[in-house]
């Protein structure tokens, strides 16, 4: 079951909610794969937060779309195009956000995609497409915003992972390797930045009812056969993460919708 990238905010809940929605006030954050889905709901919660958000995604105009809705609501963000599986194109952004909201202090590296097919019919074509996005797309993020971060002796990475890094099942091999590849990428990163005060959380959510899900057959098939959450629960989650104390680190949160299996 994949967990990937639409939807619209819903309530804020926790520290931002207690602060009158400015719990992120002067916090600058970088959100990949952020036209749709799990991305633009965690775009406009951030926003509604007081971050200042760049909207990262191959899809400038549904990014840009995300951005006029922000904007129009009272919030700050920007869209800007960028592949993640080009390094120069993710550094290109966090330099973009820099100029135009100051260095990036908050990166939802959240941009994936998924696949149906096992290992003896799948096209390995399109896994080393879905590798480059899902794990090197996370790597080229991570590396363009942490510098600056351990420098700032300060600073959040919350990786989107899935349940998929936990657990298998017959059908997305490679999807599910990847995100096991994120929760290892996650642990050993967490270590390494912990004496700089750098914050990193995984998102690890079981399937989600989005744009990406609803596109294929099999995707379809899962929604009607399982509960899921919707883009705003995971966004919740990415905000609960990003919202807490300085000393306090939200290692993982693994999310599924009540009535899913367990």
């Amino acid at each position: 079951m994949s967990a990937e990238t639409g939807g619209l905010p819903g309530p804020l809940s926790g520290p931002a909610a207690r602060t009158g929605q400015a719990a992120l006030a002067g916090r600058v954050a970088l959100v990949t794969g952020a036209a749709k889905g799990i991305g633009a709901a965690a775009a406009r919660q951030l926003a509604a937060a007081g971050a200042a958000v760049l909207l990262a995604d191959t899809d400038q105009v549904a990014a840009a779309a995300v951005a006029r809705d922000i904007t129009a609501a009272g919030g700050t963000a920007e869209a800007a195009r960028c592949d993640v599986r080009d390094f120069a194109q993710v550094s290109a952004a966090c330099e973009r956000a820099a100029s135009r909201f100051g260095p990036v202090d908050l990166l939802v590296a959240n941009a994936g995609v998924g696949d149906y097919a096992t290992m003896s019919d799948g096209d390995p074509g399109r896994w080393q497409a879905l590798l480059d996005i899902n794990v090197m797309g996370v790597v080229h993020a991570v590396r363009a915003v942490l510098p600056g971060m351990k420098e700032r002796l300060a600073g959040d990475v919350i990786i989107m992972a899935s349940i998929a890094g936990r657990e298998s099942w017959v059908g997305e091999p490679v999807y599910i390797a990847s995100k096991h590849a994120l929760v290892g990428l996650g642990s050993s990163l967490r270590q390494e930045c912990a004496p700089a005060g750098v914050r990193v959380t995984l998102i690890e959510p079981a399937i989600v009812d989005t744009p990406l899900v609803r596109s294929t057959a099999e995707g379809r098939a899962e929604l009607a056969a399982y509960a899921a959450l919707t883009p705003d629960d995971v966004a919740r989650s990415v905000l609960f993460a990003a919202c807490q104390p300085p000393g306090v680190c939200v290692s993982e949160l693994v999310i599924r919708a009540v009535g899913a299996e367990a």
